[in-house]
């Protein structure tokens, strides 16, 4: 039980607000989360980052959305609504890789399902809207974030276009939102219109057709110093899969704060707006009266509980993250399947190694803590304090990635602040352990010996999580992930300092199947790789385009958008489940499945008794089972 606090939690209905003596609230924030006030929780950490800054905010969690009433908790806000669908897409949320519904809702209370409407972002703003017309809707989260431009939705395997024109919001909050929800909150309080707001970094809007026209004439004309990068129109990309190839790259070249320009995407007899991306928040405590720095964000008064609300009901995914420690945000690994570089951006936030004291002393006021911190990381375990060696070089820089085809020249990748800061963790008084859960980036972790032998000697728990995804060079660069040596050579360094340590430890390796430029001769090639490693992985994921990453761009394409060359990729849900079983290739369930994709490859050499084989033949009741299941019902 977590112990009592003196912190309250921010108001969810009338009865709050009274027993606080307000009368009206400043901002309400909708989330399609349960309400866990945690800074894990996005929502939940912009809502106390405004109040934080002198706001009134109010929460309204997992809203029920069929009426317009549940949206009116809290009375009107006298500056905006703030809608978010959660810490995940709603559809990703809801849905597997092979299209079925997920058996729990890590973010709903119990893990109970069918707490979120699908596409939770359009449904929540509608609502709003209905609620109080004349209020702001300012749309934010990752949902929003991923679906800002024209994208590819897997879930209806079509071309959606940009959520703000669905959700019929003022303005759409894209990357981590705490600048730009800041400057908004702030210039409508001072008098300012929603519709003044045109102007702020990390936000878009819509333009009419006259607006779009003069960008489609005269891209220059915005300002005399930047351009207007004009993407392929909705209507292109919904015809043209070359144009939507197009369009994610010219997206994907903007997205550095330091030279991203402005872009603009036409939607019928209008256009969407985008400002160049917010600037990245301050190293640890910052400097200045403007400042806003990481630290900030982690010493605000989080109560670190579900509100009581839900009772004895845990929170699947507070239960996961309550005794961790985020040591910063921001990823420069650009894997084309993942969203994080998207969201977060590609500059390594980190926060001071006193911020992260102060956060283990709240640690110790928790009832439930027992000395036991169970990640010490973040988007990734290693990348704390790494960044450029010049920010002149970082702000002109337009590679998508600082450690792919190989480390760049220019990346520090000192470990030497991250190892300081894991013994000083150590040290603090009441900790007994302190694992790392978040994947280790292996081709910056060779790099660094002596990081390796802390992380073997104090910080492994018997096993090791590290995400090579595949062994093929080809899958490999279109994931934009290090060759498979880098992971063997961090391995047997890893092996080596466990050793050292007197320790028997392990890696847990993560495979992706069905990635594009993925064949099944591909998923073969990784399962020969496994069986003669030893290796039977039972983390294995099915990959999921998520909207506007560019594997999704290749997975609806066909075409790699870095190069505009074509791309092999597994669409249909059997050849998805065929690859996937090649991972599982030693699971007995697994056996008719991988059979079949043998067959198909040509391979059946390795069906067999032998060593090399990695199935065996089909047996007799084998045969007479599947021969069962084929016959009529009764025969």
């Amino acid at each position: 039980m977590v112990a009592a606090s003196p912190k309250p939690f921010l108001p969810t209905c009338r009865a709050d607000l009274d027993a606080r003596g307000w009368t009206e609230v400043d901002i309400v924030i909708v989330s399609g989360d349960a309400y866990v006030d945690h800074p894990a929780f996005g929502p939940v950490l912009i809502a106390r980052f405004l109040e934080g800054r002198g706001f009134k905010v109010g929460f309204i969690p997992q809203p029920d959305w069929q009426s317009a009433e549940p949206f009116k908790a809290l009375g009107k806000p006298r500056l905006f609504f703030g809608v978010a669908a959660g810490n995940l897409d709603s559809m990703l949320n809801r849905l597997t890789s092979q299209k079925l519904n997920r058996s729990e809702d890590q973010y709903s209370p119990g893990g109970r399902t069918g707490m979120r409407p699908d596409r939770a972002t359009v449904v929540y703003a509608q609502r709003c809207r209905e609620a109080y017309p004349d209020v702001p809707i300012v749309l934010g989260g990752i949902e929003a974030s991923l679906r800002r431009i024209a994208h590819y939705d897997y879930w209806s395997d079509k071309v959606r276009r940009s959520v703000l024109l669905d959700a019929k919001a003022d303005l759409l909050v894209f990357g981590m939102g705490e600048r730009p929800v800041w400057e908004i909150a702030r210039r409508l309080a001072a008098g300012e219109s929603v519709k003044e707001l045109k102007d702020i970094r990390g936000t878009a809007h819509l333009i009419n057709d006259a607006a779009m026209k003069v960008f489609e004439a005269d891209p220059a004309r915005y300002t005399t110093d930047r351009k207007v990068v004009v993407l392929p129109s909705y209507e292109q990309v919904v015809q043209d899969k070359t144009a939507f190839a197009r369009m994610s790259r010219d997206f994907q070249l903007e997205t550095n704060p330091g030279n991203g320009r402005p872009l603009a995407q036409r939607h019928g007899d209008r256009g969407v707006y985008f400002n160049p991306p917010a600037r990245p928040l301050e190293d640890g405590e910052g400097q200045g009266a403007d400042a806003l720095a990481m630290d900030e964000l982690y010493d605000l008064p989080f109560v670190r509980a579900p509100h009581p609300r839900y009772g004895k009901e845990k929170i699947p995914a507070f239960e996961t993250v309550k005794h961790s420690i985020v040591l910063m945000r921001g990823c420069f690994g650009g894997c084309t399947f993942c969203s994080i570089t998207e969201h977060e951006g590609r500059v390594i936030q980190s926060r001071s190694e006193a911020s992260v004291l102060r956060e283990i002393r709240e640690l110790r006021r928790q009832g439930d803590w027992r000395g036991t911190i169970t990640d010490l990381g973040g988007p990734t375990a290693n990348m704390y304090k790494l960044k450029c060696k010049s920010e002149e070089i970082e702000s002109k820089c337009r590679k998508l990635s600082c450690v792919h085809p190989g480390v760049c020249e220019n990346l520090v990748t000192d470990h030497g602040p991250l190892v300081q800061l894991m013994r000083r963790v150590r040290e603090e008084d009441g900790v007994k352990h302190v694992f790392i859960a978040s994947g280790v980036r292996y081709d910056l972790a060779e790099l660094a010996p002596e990081y390796v032998k802390e992380l073997a000697a104090h910080h492994t728990g018997g096993q090791l999580s590290v995400a090579p995804e595949h062994v093929s060079p080809r899958v490999l660069e279109k994931m934009k992930k290090p060759g498979i040596e880098s992971y063997e050579r961090f391995v047997q360094m890893f092996a080596c300092a466990s050793e050292e340590a007197g320790k028997e430890q392990y890696d847990i390796p993560y495979f992706i199947s069905g990635h594009p430029g993925s064949t099944l001769d591909d998923m073969i090639e990784l399962a020969v790789w496994l069986k003669k490693s030893g290796r039977r992985p039972r983390q294995v994921q099915d990959f999921i385009p998520t909207p506007m990453s560019l594997a999704a761009c290749m997975y609806w394409t066909g075409l790699d958008p870095l190069k505009m060359e074509p791309v092999p990729v597994a669409r249909g849900l059997k050849e998805k489940r065929l690859q996937k079983a090649l991972l599982l290739y030693w699971n007995p369930e697994q056996w008719p499945l991988v059979r079949e994709a043998l067959t198909l490859a040509g391979r059946e050499d390795l069906i067999g008794k032998g060593p090399a084989a990695l199935v065996p033949p089909e047996s007799g009741p084998e045969r007479q089972r599947r021969s069962a299941a084929r016959s009529p019902r009764g025969a």
